[in-house]
């Protein structure tokens, strides 16, 4: 095996499961310190970023000689809950042409590719700084990028998520709402006295499909369509011989460039209207949560045609530049004006009972980035 495949496994071995979508998870910081050691006896620069204790990020930097542009390499080290696997999820087996395990594929295989492409390329006796960051919360709220982004401005980025190693260029954005509808709490055997929330959040829901409908003929925007709208969880009652005073439906808006949470807030607005003109009785309250910017094409830059280049002469074709419905923590330092897109390896089975990812795509993956790291650093 190569040292990216043999990194790799090392890292599926390390239980790093996201505390915020497992309690009383392992996180991130024996994953960390590993990180951190294996950079550290490599001759690399490591801090280690935990402004969230317990959840910590490394960034290794490997220095150039100076007056060259820097380089980001960006990958989460959490994965989601083990548990439901099938067989041992830390458990790395080749079989297929494959590493199978929890994390393989999302993405401890592009963190084990970029470590080690750094560490190639530095050898090359660089000008431009190279920094490796194994961030942590990818899978949750992204509270490692956040973090890195607010002490390293570099020239660009490139996240190593799985792409089937092509580039990706765009995606989209989220913002996440909460809807409670008011009721009023009575016995059950006294319906004069009661509203049923439940029933009131059925006429809002009927409504939200109808607008889930009407989004999809928008116009697209280009690789990545329209915008959508989903109720993923829903809230309500207390017993059953008693009215409802209170449902709480969460929704998610994925979002495209162009729309932002205030244009969501105001689509939302007019739903509850609607609702309320229907029915004198409909009343409701909205509360944003979480909200993510879309990765926005910027179009030609100096790291797009670099990655181009050098996958071009490994792969003998130039990759695809291609967007995604997902969201990644690209967008992060997007938002910042540093150009950023994701490149990685082919893998599959994410957040499923059985993830894998492509040796071969790996090993190549690898090789493209120690070139395009020496290429863009020199």
């Amino acid at each position: 095996m190569s040292d990216a495949i043999d990194l790799l496994r090392d890292l599926v071995r390390i239980k790093s499961v996201n505390p915020a979508l497992v309690p009383g998870a392992a996180g991130e910081a024996e994953i960390a310190g590993f990180c951190a050691g294996w950079l550290a006896s490599r001759g690399f620069e490591v801090h280690r970023h935990e402004a969230t204790p317990g959840r910590p990020s490394i960034v290794g930097i490997a220095r150039g000689s100076g007056g060259g542009q820097t380089l980001m390499l960006n990958g989460h080290t959490d994965t989601v809950t083990i548990a439901g696997y099938d067989g041992d999820a830390l458990d790395p087996r080749i079989a297929d042409g494959r590493v199978w395990g929890r994390g393989s594929g999302d993405m401890k295989a592009g963190v084990a590719a970029m470590m080690v492409a750094a560490h190639r390329a530095h050898g090359r006796k660089l000008r431009g700084d190279i920094l490796v960051a194994c961030v942590a919360d990818e899978e949750n709220a992204s509270l490692g990028s956040e973090e890195v982004a607010r002490h390293y401005r570099p020239d660009a980025v490139i996240v190593t998520e799985p792409t089937d190693l092509e580039l990706i260029v765009t995606h989209k954005g989220f913002v996440w709402f909460d809807v409670t509808v008011e009721g009023r709490a009575a016995h059950g055997s006294l319906p004069d006295e009661g509203v049923d929330a439940i029933a009131k959040a059925g006429r809002f829901l009927t409504a939200l499909d109808d607008h889930a409908k009407a989004l999809l003929d928008r116009t697209p925007y280009p690789r990545l369509g329209t915008g959508s709208i989903h109720a993923s969880i829903i809230r309500g009652g207390e017993e059953m011989s008693s009215y409802p005073a209170r449902c709480t439906i969460r929704i998610e808006r994925r979002t495209i460039p162009g729309e932002t949470p205030a244009t969501v807030l105001a689509e939302l607005d007019a739903l509850i209207a609607r609702c309320r003109a229907a029915d004198p009785l409909f009343k409701a309250s909205l509360v944003q949560g979480l909200t993510r910017d879309p990765l926005v094409d910027a179009g030609p830059s100096e790291i797009v045609s670099v990655v181009e280049e050098r996958a071009a002469a490994r792969l003998g074709h130039t990759p695809r530049s291609v967007g995604t419905a997902g969201w990644t923590d690209s967008a992060l330092f997007n938002a910042l004006g540093i150009p950023s897109i994701l490149f990685g390896h082919v893998g599959g089975g994410f957040h499923s009972a059985a993830e894998w990812a492509d040796i071969a795509s790996v090993e190549a993956l690898t090789d493209i980035l120690t070139e395009t790291a020496a290429s863009f650093c020199r």
